[in-house]
């Protein structure tokens, strides 16, 4: 049982992958696990927020998923284009929730920056749970663009805490868990610099799969570790 009274992570980053994979497995076209999915990353972003997180970072869009074939990408963009717009937006910013926009977003077409743009306005001043889409984000894009800036701003005396305000994250604490689904069991470049000391937690189900009891026990396997570490 979780100890709400006890240590809990002040940021979650979770890597929400197997959608395609679930509706595979279902007989149904990859596209409806793709929306599947989103229904999952709206009901895991409440639950976050009901029990108070600060900082959630979701993995929404790699620099690899353009390999995929264009339909679904273009399938996949289309939800990300509904979710911004749709009632949900209005809904987190009711509910005090602030939303942001990480990676290289320069990818995207001018009509879907200005809707993120749109987003992220509306919420910039809340000052309940910060939510990061990781959106074109690739973890040594990222460092490889913290790098220029330092370059172009001429720092001369570079320190950890100098260099990660050049990240995408700047003003957010490292992620202290990282959850990924679909049995797939490394980083593949997904904050790299942020999650240099945070507990990694697995799970085999898809995300579409991803519910209130495996977040709970993510949070529960989390505060059973640091225990360890502090014992």
């Amino acid at each position: 049982m979780i100890d709400w009274s006890g240590a809990l992570p002040v940021h979650i980053a979770i890597m929400m992958d197997g959608n395609g994979r679930w509706a595979t497995k279902r007989g149904l076209p990859r596209t409806a696990g793709h929306f599947a999915g989103m229904q999952a990353m709206r009901e895991t972003i409440r639950l976050c927020h009901q029990i108070g997180l600060p900082y959630l970072t979701l993995y929404a869009f790699s620099t690899e998923n353009w390999k995929r074939p264009a339909e679904e990408v273009d399938f996949i963009l289309s939800l990300v284009h509904q979710f911004v717009t749709d009632s949900t937006i209005r809904e987190f910013h009711d509910a005090n929730i602030r939303i942001r926009f990480i990676g290289d977003l320069s990818y995207f077409s001018e009509g879907m920056r200005r809707i993120m743009n749109e987003a992220a306005s509306m919420t910039r001043a809340n000052t309940g749970m910060t939510v990061n889409f990781a959106m074109n984000y690739g973890g040594r894009s990222e460092i490889v663009h913290a790098v220029k800036s330092v370059i172009e701003v001429g720092m001369e005396e570079i320190t950890p805490e100098a260099f990660e305000s050049y990240l995408y994250t700047s003003g957010c604490p490292s992620p202290q868990l990282v959850i990924r689904t679909s049995g797939e069991q490394r980083l593949s470049g997904f904050l790299l610099w942020q999650c240099a000391q945070a507990e990694l937690w697995f799970t085999k189900e898809m995300w579409p799969s991803f519910n209130k009891p495996l977040l709970y026990q993510a949070l529960y396997d989390y505060q059973s570790r640091r225990m360890k570490v502090g014992s």
